[in-house]
């Protein structure tokens, strides 16, 4: 199944695991056995719910960082590697907020796609934000890997980018310049929805690029996004109460896929 064919609408379910070694919210009474327990549960709803890929996500390891740390990474490849042999479906990757680290986990797990802030400048919560897309992709083809799909999240949660350019202009350039295989765009924080306009511009800029709405899909404004996107990633809507660090909900995630099916446009 290709993911990112545009005549198919494609969720892609978001596997937050616990708070990473290293991070300060990590529980180290709970260690890596309680971080593979409670993933393992989420992909069991997930999948059962119908999703059609599974990313993992290092979300609870704030504050961020911008640069990987060894143990944080060592230990997200580890989680992914142990519950692996359970996915049903294709998954991807995302090291919040390291792309070089985002190629590497996906590589080292055998990922399908990798998701990041790939490209631009940014004033952020964790200060200048100057990502490098040539390292990255520079890395992906040293291991082989021209196959693994890269996710360029155009516009940055927890930042506002310094680039002076319409956001339809960023992306066409990151397509263009840095190789982006599908672009994402994002609102101004996890859970919250990207502007319609910034989903438009996009779509009428590059109407040949797959295009995914990346936060704040939900059951209500699915139809709408819809419209506009090729498909969504979603990891707050899927979650008990919709609140981001609670445990997958498998009765929302029915209704959310129910509801996309039921969409002409599906």
């Amino acid at each position: 199944m290709d993911l990112f064919d545009r005549r198919r609408k494609t969720v892609i379910a978001m596997a937050h695991i616990g708070a990473l070694p290293g991070a300060p919210l990590y529980d180290a009474d709970g260690g890596m056995a309680k971080l593979i327990d409670g993933v393992s549960a989420d992909i069991e709803k997930l999948q059962a719910g119908g999703v059609d890929a599974i990313m993992f996500g290092n979300e609870n390891d704030r504050p961020y960082e911008l640069k990987g740390s060894v143990e944080s990474i060592a230990a997200m490849t580890a989680v992914v590697s142990a519950v692996k042999p359970m996915l049903k479906v294709p998954f991807g990757v995302n090291y919040l907020w390291d792309p070089y680290a985002t190629v590497a986990i996906a590589v080292a797990t055998g990922a399908s796609f990798a998701r990041e802030i790939f490209t631009g400048l940014f004033a952020s919560d964790m200060g200048l934000w100057e990502p490098n897309a040539a390292k990255a992709l520079r890395l992906r083809s040293q291991l082989a890997r021209p196959d693994l799909k890269l996710l360029f999240n155009i516009n940055a949660e927890f930042a506002s980018s310094l680039d002076s350019r319409p956001i339809a202009m960023r992306a066409k350039s990151a397509v263009f310049s840095s190789l982006a295989d599908v672009l994402l765009v994002s609102g101004p924080l996890t859970g919250q929805p990207a502007e319609m306009s910034n989903l438009k511009a996009v779509r009428d800029a590059l109407p040949d690029t797959p295009l995914l709405a990346n936060t704040g899909v939900n059951i209500e404004n699915v139809a709408d996004i819809m419209s506009l996107a090729d498909g969504c990633v979603i990891g707050t809507h899927f979650k008990v109460d919709g609140d981001t660090w609670k445990a997958v909900d498998g009765a929302r995630v029915q209704r959310f896929m129910e509801k996309l099916r039921s969409l002409p446009l599906h």
